[in-house]
């Protein structure tokens, strides 16, 4: 079974810095447009930041300048880094990935910033 495991989520203050994991169980050159979302309490989910197999790379504008993504081929895993975080950035973190047209996610990583 396809599994993406994603970690690194937690509480941190105001301006603080974290980095989420996603860890996809098979290679991730067979992973298509992989990619970060949130849900916050109340709200839609979002879409924060794509990577291609190619290594493209796209955030909003709500973060852009805060966050990166990224991926390290060898471990199989992509990275969201979070700089400068804000409360609004407050949610469950969750990785996205297409697997031969098969649309996976992970189980969520929760993300609180207190202010």
């Amino acid at each position: 079974q396809v599994r993406l495991v994603e970690s690194g989520g937690g509480l941190v203050q105001l301006g603080g810095s974290l980095r989420l994991s996603c860890r996809a169980s098979v290679s991730i050159f067979d992973l298509y447009n992989m990619g970060w979302y949130r849900l916050a309490p109340g709200k839609q989910r979002e879409l924060v930041a794509t990577i291609t197999r190619g290594g493209s790379t796209n955030v909003v504008d709500s973060v852009k300048g805060r966050f990166t993504i990224s991926r390290d081929n060898a471990k199989n895993t992509m990275y969201l880094q979070m700089e400068s975080l804000k409360p609004e950035d407050t949610a469950v973190y969750y990785c996205n990935a297409l697997y031969y047209g098969s649309n996976l996610w992970g189980q969520g990583t929760q993300v609180t910033v207190s202010s």
